[in-house]
């Protein structure tokens, strides 16, 4: 996981993606796939990332996940 990991920063950098997004786009996409496998349940998701209920309540509403972990729709 080491080697694919700096495989996917060496890409990043080349590509010339900046800190701020790459750090968003991960932390979305592990709060979404723990809110999967707590099957939308918030607490539990809150417990397995070690962050308090309000805080992954919080990103939930900025990173526009809904209650499922699945991007709400725009229509």
């Amino acid at each position: 996981m080491k080697d694919q990991l700096e495989g996917l920063v060496n890409q990043m950098v080349e590509r010339g993606i900046l800190f701020d997004e790459a750090v968003c786009e991960f932390e979305k996409r592990f709060i979404k796939r723990v809110l999967d496998c707590a099957q939308g349940n918030q607490s539990r998701a809150a417990q397995a990332l070690g962050i308090h209920r309000n805080t992954l309540s919080r990103k939930i509403g900025e990173y526009k996940l809904d209650h499922n972990g699945h991007r709400k729709s725009r229509y």
